[in-house]
């Protein structure tokens, strides 16, 4: 089974590379495979790789049924 999660950009690291913020837990990503990521953009996150954005309140949706659900992400 594959999982991919919504997560917000907080930071671009560099030219392909971006920190997102999932639940208070940042990891560095890349952003290779999406044109134009901006901070506070959402992103879809597979195995590091963000695939494609999402819009924002679809994301939070998501965040808060994984939050209801007991999987530990939180909306911002």
């Amino acid at each position: 089974m594959c999982l991919a999660l919504p997560a917000r950009i907080v930071e671009l690291t560099g030219a392909d590379t971006a920190r997102i913020d999932l639940g208070g837990v940042r990891k560095e990503i890349s952003t290779a495979l999406v044109d134009g990521v901006a901070v506070g953009d959402y992103v879809i996150v597979h195995v590091g790789y963000a695939l494609t954005r999402l819009d924002p309140d679809e994301a939070e949706r998501t965040l808060a049924l994984f939050a209801e659900a007991g999987l530990g992400a939180t909306t911002p």
